[in-house]
């Protein structure tokens, strides 16, 4: 098992702080930011907490003078060491060896389909904000097919032009290849104190587990390099105004190019002369590596004449295609009712070529940037994904996704649903759309389909258990057929949890999205939520605390 390295008492009081004050408002409050920094409420909560920490001029008026007392704080607290060992207080399902009580979030997961005792978690880890380098996005590994925790760390830096480093920062996605237990993961990587002035890219990491359980994998501290050796960046951004966020991907066979990784993330142009009032757009691009992530093409523009688009997602087919989906967003840079409209490209097997574009669906009901659900203030907003399944032969796409059951003052989402649709033609027609989920609040969906089986299992956030204030969490999943039949509906948690009762975030941020994996009779589903008590930072009494979690549940009970 692996141990937190030795931290300052200044670096804690400094954390303590700084984590204390992104317990913001909801990010449904753009009028507190500067203009040229509107595109914060788009892009990873990490991204903005540490860009207002380094530039506090920036942050919400009501919040500067405590982002500039932070400084202080660390001064005073200079030169005194302190030895962190043991593991916190035990919980069901939890994921980590927190012993500091700091968040988790923005969990993804994944089982070996070959070793189905290998699976992964990765998170948003706020023990980064301890690490020197400033390393941010966790792993968190199990040898037992998640009943256990083995060992767990940040990913280490991406080298940049053979000195520099970007150290890891979020957007967690990690994946086990289709045709062996080699393990993938890819992370944002960019300058912590300043993000939008120096160059960043999109990280893509590779390792095994053999690697993860060996006796040099976590000698070298919490960011071990030994533990991922080989990593590069699939996109790197040479130019400062353009940041590149959201990134998702896949590892699989595709025609003739063989076992391969596809990556694909939104480009931000940070450029303030755009004819918008947010002064930026964005553009999805997608690259593909090799296997042994020695090479990567050149990215590849998808979404092309949209202006505004984000949550792109990437599967590579049991059929070689390849499928990019994402959300093109109208309204929010007009400042009107937003739409999404989700998309999709389709790349031919061992191509990277992709087709023309194709509309899957317009919301006219998304959870909108910079609104909130009605009974909630964390950040929230529309993330549609997709999965490709093969069906009587031909491979069959399914999309899901969450939208409002109505928008109020274009701000407030009342009742968000899950919906589900389905093409069996490549995308050129599709389902009518088929609500999967009951009453009440519902969002975050993920989606994962059972390669030994015709079943695919969706999993979500729900609030519909809190009849009362439709405020408390809990996690459901349903198995469904091939045809969208429910054969099975589970409430993976219980009690419900209060999103909003870690000490540190509040109810500010619970991550962009949870996963879920599903393989024969076993579904894993990582998510995050407040049920283990730490005392923080070993003060005070044990209290909740966010938490990353993996439930290992049969789909079909």
């Amino acid at each position: 098992m692996k141990r937190f390295p030795l931290v300052t008492v200044a670096r804690w009081s400094l954390v303590v702080l700084l984590l204390s004050l992104v317990a913001l408002p909801a990010t449904g409050a753009p009028k507190e930011r500067p203009a040229s920094h509107r595109m914060l409420t788009r892009m990873s909560t990490s991204v903005a907490t540490r860009y207002w920490t380094a530039n506090p001029e920036e942050a919400p008026s009501h919040l500067q003078s405590r982002f500039v007392a932070a400084h202080n704080v660390a001064a005073a607290g200079a030169g005194k060491l302190v030895a962190a060992n043991g593991i916190g207080a035990a919980a069901e399902n939890v994921f980590n060896f927190d012993i500091f009580g700091f968040p988790q979030n923005e969990e993804a997961v994944d089982a070996c389909r070959n070793n189905l005792n290998y699976v992964i978690e990765g998170t948003n880890d706020y023990r980064g904000l301890l690490d020197p380098e400033g390393n941010f996005t966790g792993w968190h590994f199990s040898a037992d097919g998640g009943a256990s925790l083995l060992s767990e760390g940040l990913l280490p830096p991406v080298i940049v032009g053979g000195t520099d480093e970007r150290p890891s920062g979020g957007d967690p996605v990690f994946r086990f290849s289709k045709t062996n237990c080699n393990l993938f993961g890819s992370s944002l990587n960019y300058d912590p104190f300043d993000p939008f002035g120096m160059t960043n890219g999109i990280g893509i990491y590779r390792t095994t587990p053999g690697t993860l359980m060996g006796p040099a994998c976590g000698d070298g501290g919490f960011a071990d390099p030994d533990c991922w050796p080989t990593r590069r960046f699939a996109a790197f951004s040479p130019d400062p105004t353009h940041f590149f966020d959201k990134e998702w991907f896949d590892v699989g066979v595709s025609g003739g190019a063989g076992n391969v990784v596809w990556v694909t993330y939104s480009d931000f142009d940070l450029d303030p002369t755009p004819p918008n009032p947010a002064g930026f757009t964005a553009e999805i691009f997608a690259v593909r590596c090799d296997a042994m992530l020695a090479g990567c093409t050149a990215p590849i523009p998808i979404s092309v004449d949209d202006v505004d688009v984000q949550f792109s997602d990437v599967t590579i087919g049991p059929d070689g295609r390849v499928y990019v989906t994402w959300a093109q967003i109208e309204g929010e840079l007009e400042g009107t009712p937003q739409r999404f409209i989700f998309k999709m490209r389709v790349a031919e097997p061992g191509s990277t070529v992709f087709g023309p574009e194709m509309v899957i669906f317009e919301e006219r009901s998304p959870i909108p940037f910079g609104g909130f659900l009605h009974a909630n203030d964390f950040r929230v907003a529309t993330y549609p994904k997709h999965e490709v399944k093969m069906v009587g032969g031909s491979p069959r796409i399914y999309l899901t996704w969450d939208a409002c059951g109505r928008v109020i003052f274009q701000s407030v989402c009342e009742e968000p649903k899950i919906f589900l649709m389905w093409s069996d033609d490549g995308g050129a027609s599709w389902s009518p759309r088929k609500v999967i989920s009951q009453f009440g609040d519902n969002y975050f969906p993920a989606i994962s389909s059972d390669p030994t089986s015709n079943r695919l299992v969706v999993a979500w956030f729900t609030n519909r258990f809190d009849t009362m204030f439709h405020n408390r969490q809990d996690v459901e999943m349903v198995t469904l057929r091939a045809n969208g039949t429910i054969l099975a509906r589970q409430r993976i948690t219980k009690p419900s949890n209060e999103s909003e009762a870690d000490p540190l975030l509040g109810g500010f941020f619970i991550g962009d999205y949870i996963d879920v994996a599903v393989n024969g009779q076993t579904a894993w589903v990582g998510y995050n939520a407040n049920y283990r008590r730490e005392r923080l930072l070993f003060e005070g009494v044990p209290i909740p605390q966010q938490d990353n979690y993996v439930a290992v549940v049969d789909p079909t009970p």
